[in-house]
């Protein structure tokens, strides 16, 4: 395992803001949002597509992705986080370089010898923590994995900036195990008024579950590389997108007049295995 420039630790950016830092609170809310979201008879869960608004907002609706994971063997596993760098410019993907994430609930430790492996890919993936330090689209799916993931995992921090998703694909292809989870980080249109924003949300989502790459790639999903770069893995891995909830911050929040959108997406496993 490398040992060579990485950070001992990533502290929390948004503790307090877009989340409780109170573990108390936070383990509440959590429960809370859980205890509200159904569970599926989900097997062979691969991937999951999960907002990262402020928990009043988007936690509801996480819920109904992460939940499913509750269906996981409890064996210890690897989840490659990639999410949209909002703070910091990113030529390709920024890979972070610590040794572990802490959130108010623990740590989650890095798996830094899969870190290795996919820098040692090169281009697109960078060392580049910085970009990892303000940012909040990782750290927000942290806590709901800490809460649901039956069983010790790590994870493999990524930032995705002006990347092609055909390279980010085929990098995470090389590197994925069996066992290993992909989870994508990304809002929907922004702004927009309560009823346009359904309309371009609804069209966005139904191109990814049909696995139309064109028509998915001219949605307004924040996140729409990681996404697209999963939907390349998903359709030649024969994976099964499954649309659990789709909602915006008109409906968590009641202001309909410049909302955000947010969906949960579970992929999983062919029925024949493949």
């Amino acid at each position: 395992m490398s040992m060579k420039g990485y950070i001992a630790m990533r502290y929390p950016a948004v503790a307090g803001t877009f989340y409780p830092s109170d573990p108390h609170e936070l383990r509440g809310l959590l429960g809370r949002y859980l205890a509200a979201a159904p569970l599926s008879v989900m097997e062979g869960i691969r991937a999951l597509i999960a907002p990262h608004a402020g928990y009043i907002y988007s936690g509801p609706v996480a819920a109904y992705a992460y939940k499913q994971l509750q269906n996981l063997t409890p064996e210890p596993r690897t989840i490659y986080l990639i999410g949209p760098a909002h703070y910091v410019y990113v030529h390709g993907v920024a890979v972070g370089t610590y040794h572990g994430l802490l959130t108010p609930l623990g740590e989650v430790p890095v798996a830094v010898d899969r870190v290795d492996e996919l820098l040692g890919l090169g281009e697109p993936f960078l060392p580049a923590p910085a970009a990892h330090e303000p940012e909040h689209s990782l750290e927000v799916q942290l806590p709901f994995l800490q809460m649901t993931v039956p069983g010790e995992f790590s994870a493999v921090p990524m930032l995705a900036g002006d990347a092609d998703p055909a390279d980010v694909a085929a990098g995470l292809k090389q590197v994925l195990r069996p066992n290993d989870l992909i989870v994508v980080s990304s809002d929907l249109s922004h702004y927009h008024r309560y009823d346009v924003a359904r309309a371009k949300d609804t069209e966005f989502l139904q191109s990814v579950v049909d696995y139309r790459f064109e028509d998915a790639s001219r949605g307004e999903a924040c996140g729409i590389i990681p996404v697209l770069a999963l939907m390349k893995i998903g359709k030649e891995k024969g994976w099964v997108p499954h649309l659990l909830d789709y909602r915006n911050s008109g409906d968590t929040s009641g202001d309909h007049s410049r909302v955000v959108g947010y969906a949960a997406v579970v992929y999983t496993e062919a029925s024949d295995g493949k």
